[in-house]
């Protein structure tokens, strides 16, 4: 993920570089006040593939793609929705990044996901949530929302979720969700799964409806 921070990055330079090198018209507008907020770069309709070393690495998809340095803080908008995807050397997608709204606060190298965010690692994990931080100064994922993550293995749900860069190691408070033994550190054995029943047996003969009364 942080391969595909630099990469944006890079876009970004040599679009503005681009835009700098175009032959310079003179033009006549009235005074910009230091409250206004002039984005440096607007571009619309977004679809690069990105290669690294030769070989195709990245797609970026966004309808809208705004670079304001006039905010404080300073920020990169993509209001319009914002679609990173990863590639393999046989250009297999191994994950990608999807939300509606996406803010990167380039002084904080703080990204900020919004609304329908879903992410596809390349270890198959799946997440939810309708909010995603990305620290790279921290190389931290985190979200104060309701999030849902998907492994092979397990399905975890919570409130509170933070992880490393790569969703290779996560923590998620306030969760509950369906887990395997292994998870516990313990076994079910024959007589475990009899002594349950049996307790279940017990719990339901103690727990008898009372039959209805017709008043008379």
């Amino acid at each position: 993920m942080r391969r595909l921070a630099l990469s944006i990055i890079v876009l970004v330079l040599l679009l503005t570089g681009f835009v700098a090198c175009q032959e310079q018209v003179e033009h006549t507008a009235p005074a910009i006040n230091d409250r206004d907020s002039v984005p440096v770069m607007v571009s619309w309709g977004v679809n690069t593939l990105i290669s690294d070393s030769g070989v195709i690495k990245y797609r970026i998809v966004t309808e809208r793609w705004e670079v304001n340095q006039a905010k404080r803080p300073s920020r990169w908008t993509f209001d319009k929705g914002l679609f990173l995807e990863q590639f393999d050397e046989k250009f297999h997608v191994q994950g990608y990044i999807q939300c509606d709204t996406a803010y990167y606060y380039d002084q904080q190298k703080l990204w900020e996901l919004r609304s329908r965010v879903r992410v596809l690692t390349k270890d198959g994990l799946r997440f939810r949530s309708e909010q995603l931080f990305w620290n790279e100064a921290e190389h931290v994922l985190y979200s104060h929302v309701y999030s849902k993550l998907i492994t092979p293995e397990r399905t975890l749900q919570g409130s509170y979720f933070r992880s490393d860069e790569r969703m290779t190691k996560y923590y998620v408070s306030n969760s509950r969700g369906s887990f395997t033994a292994a998870d516990f550190g313990e076994s079910t054995t024959p007589a475990d799964t009899a002594k349950s029943q049996n307790a279940d047996s017990l719990r339901k003969a103690i727990r008898q409806p009372a039959a209805p009364v017709r008043n008379q």
